[in-house]
């Protein structure tokens, strides 16, 4: 059986399945291809702790910690309302194509909606096919403004 729960950081338990859940998808090519550096791992939950705009997700199957998504707030100014973004999604290799995403996906999008956000968000990777597949499966596409001016892109710069 698949049990999602919003992450309790206070719990040792639900700490050590952050840690060791995003740790699996570092390791991932997808996520890297890299172990978490060891401040991360020792820093990760205090620091996560602090953000009031913080939403962790567990997935659980029969106990065991199987899935997670780390979700942060943001604004639109558009639509002048908070936003959710996905930035982390994982689920055990040896527990996907069991519905586990879809899960974590209706969870979240049930306490978006109940807390009045306007969308959420997310970004893939152009390789990651069956990850794509499973976005579009739950609603989620590209977006563009104007088909004149193109679909969206993320980028980045990183900081010293």
């Amino acid at each position: 059986m698949i049990d999602v729960q919003q992450a309790d950081l206070s719990l040792p338990s639900h700490a050590q399945a952050v840690i060791d859940l995003l740790d699996a998808y570092a390791r991932d090519p997808m996520g890297g291809g890299e172990p978490l550096q060891e401040r991360v791992r020792i820093e990760l939950i205090g620091e996560l702790q602090k953000r009031k705009d913080a939403l962790i997700l567990l997935a659980f199957v029969d106990g065991t910690p199987v899935g997670l998504m780390n979700c942060f707030e943001g604004f639109s100014t558009f639509k002048c309302k908070p936003l959710l973004n996905i930035h982390d999604l994982v689920v055990l290799r040896a527990y996907r194509g069991q519905g586990i995403a879809q899960k974590l996906f209706a969870a979240v999008e049930k306490i978006a909606l109940q807390r009045g956000y306007c969308k959420l968000t997310l970004e893939v990777l152009e390789g990651n096919r069956v990850a794509q597949s499973v976005y579009r499966q739950v609603g989620f596409s590209g977006y563009e403004l104007n088909p004149e001016t193109g679909r969206a892109l993320f980028w980045e710069k990183v900081l010293p």
